[in-house]
């Protein structure tokens, strides 16, 4: 029977006669993408994850009042575990505060702080060729002392304070400075082991190499329990809530403030839109380097 033909549109219009508790029973699940590098603030030129891109479409998901779930599907390489922090945070006192079901699904990757917010799902789903894992802390820059010396650059420093010029890339490397900041890579590792221990508990395989950064393919990543099935969205939220299941993807609320946030920008003055560019060129090389790691 074709869907718009007269006798299913007057099934249609007399089943919305019926009451609400009579009516076939139709469960609508909303699904949210995370998907980008993990960086603070919001980027104009290029779509990033931090908890005030984010925080709309999450409260919008979680405001569907009948729905028994929300389907977050993520797509990120990881980078601030700040923002990653943040946006797990959120997904889970929401979760509790209107008693849903989180259920997450990888595509590409879920590595690092894109794992971490992985870990805000009840259930963790991939692919088998999604990446999962890379439990661990990275920081990354350069040295350029070699090259103002060539070309005849002299660097002035002054501060008050003798560690406010900690690894400034325009000076010698100093052993102290480096510990000091391995030091402070350790806290953060801590802090992200602790939370993959709370979360996913027992379900952990007993292996070395879980915390050291190493990362998986999906399959793998079940077997160490940091994934429980492999599946895909559409699949498992039929096979959970049946034929009738709905998906219905929740976007970014456009209000009042984003439209004229978009239509200031264009007056934006032609300084501040180089600024930006350049800005927007470092934070584009930042990302592609967090992809490259895995492949993409």
């Amino acid at each position: 029977m074709a869907k718009n033909d007269p006798e299913t549109r007057l099934k249609r219009a007399l089943s919305r006669l019926l009451p609400k508790s009579m009516r076939p029973q139709r469960v609508t699940i909303p699904v949210i993408r995370l998907h980008g590098a993990i960086m603070p603030g919001a980027n104009q030129f290029r779509p990033t994850l931090s908890l005030a891109t984010t925080a709309g479409v999450i409260e919008k998901a979680f405001s569907v009042k009948d729905a028994p779930a929300v389907a977050i599907s993520i797509n990120s390489p990881g980078g601030s575990p700040v923002q990653s922090r943040l946006i797990y945070k959120r997904i889970r006192d929401l979760a509790a505060e209107k008693e849903k079901t989180v259920l997450v699904f990888v595509e590409d990757v879920a590595a690092s702080g894109g794992y971490l917010i992985a870990l805000a799902g009840d259930e963790i789903i991939v692919d088998p060729s999604s990446v999962v894992g890379s439990i661990g802390v990275v920081s990354a820059g350069f040295g350029f002392q070699e090259l103002i010396a060539k070309i005849g650059v002299e660097r002035r420093v002054h501060t008050a304070g003798r560690n406010k010029a900690v690894l400034d890339p325009f000076q010698p490397e100093k052993k102290e400075d480096v510990e000091r900041l391995k030091a402070l890579q350790l806290d953060v590792h801590k802090t992200f082991i602790d939370l993959v221990r709370e979360r996913r508990g027992a379900r952990l395989a007993n292996d070395e190499d879980l915390f050291t950064g190493l990362f998986w393919a999906g399959e793998r990543g079940v077997e160490l329990g940091l994934a429980d099935m492999v599946g895909d969205m559409r699949s498992v939220l039929r096979d959970r809530y049946g034929d009738k299941m709905r998906m219905q993807l929740i976007s970014q609320p456009r209000g009042l403030f984003g439209r004229l946030g978009r239509f200031s920008s264009r007056l934006t003055s032609p300084q501040s839109i180089a600024s930006g560019f350049v800005h927007g060129l470092a934070d584009a090389a930042e990302e592609r380097a967090l992809w490259a790691r895995f492949g993409l």
